[in-house]
C-alpha cells in the first residue's frame, strides 16, 4: 500500500470555491456593465429633456396679433447643434421678441429676415424666464404667410432634426 503525504481533498471541494469566484465575478462585472449603462441612458434622457424644454409651451390661449419693424435677427442656442431665429421687433416704443423657428427649418424654406422688414406675427404670448416672447405661429412679411405651427401650436418642422 502507497501513502501520501499529501492530503486528499475531494474534487467537489477544490473546484466549487474556484467556480463560485468566476460567477461572482461574472455577476460583478454584469452588474457594473449594467449601473453603467443605466448611467449613460439617464444622462442622455436628460440631455433630450433639456433640449426640449429649451422652448416653452405654446398656449392657445394668449394667442396674439402684433405687427412691427424687424430691429434685430438673432440665433439662440436651441439643444446641441441647432439655433433658434429670434426676431425683436419694434411695435411703436415697445421691442417684442418674436422666437420664430430653427434656423435649419429658415433655410430649407429658404426664407429669411432683415433688419428693418415689416411685420404682421400671431403667436402665443409666454415667459421664458423673466422674459415675455411670443411663440410665433404664423407671419406676414410683404405678401408672404409663413406657417410655423399648425392650428394646435404644434411646430412643423421635425423637432429632433429642427427641419
Amino acid at each position: 500500500m502507497l501513502l501520501s503525504l499529501k492530503p486528499v481533498i475531494p474534487p467537489e471541494r477544490t473546484t466549487r470555491p474556484f467556480y463560485r469566484v468566476l460567477v461572482y465575478r461574472a455577476l460583478e462585472s454584469s452588474f457594473m456593465f449594467v449601473i453603467v449603462l443605466l448611467y449613460c441612458l439617464a444622462g442622455l434622457a436628460q440631455k433630450a429633456s433639456q433640449d426640449a424644454s429649451i422652448l416653452p409651451k405654446y398656449d392657445l390661449h394668449t394667442e396674439m396679433k402684433t405687427k412691427g419693424t424687424v430691429d434685430e435677427v438673432n440665433l439662440l442656442p436651441l439643444g446641441t447643434k441647432k439655433e433658434l431665429t429670434e426676431l425683436i421687433i419694434k411695435s411703436g416704443d415697445d421691442k417684442i421678441h418674436i422666437y420664430v423657428c430653427p434656423k435649419t427649418f429658415e433655410e430649407e424654406m429658404g426664407i429669411s429676415f432683415s433688419k428693418g422688414d415689416e411685420v404682421s406675427v400671431m403667436g402665443s404670448k409666454v415667459k421664458q424666464e423673466a422674459l415675455e416672447v411670443i411663440l410665433a405661429r404664423e407671419l406676414v412679411k410683404g405678401t408672404d404667410t409663413l406657417v410655423f405651427r399648425d392650428g394646435k401650436g404644434n411646430p412643423v418642422w421635425d423637432p429632433r432634426t429642427g427641419k
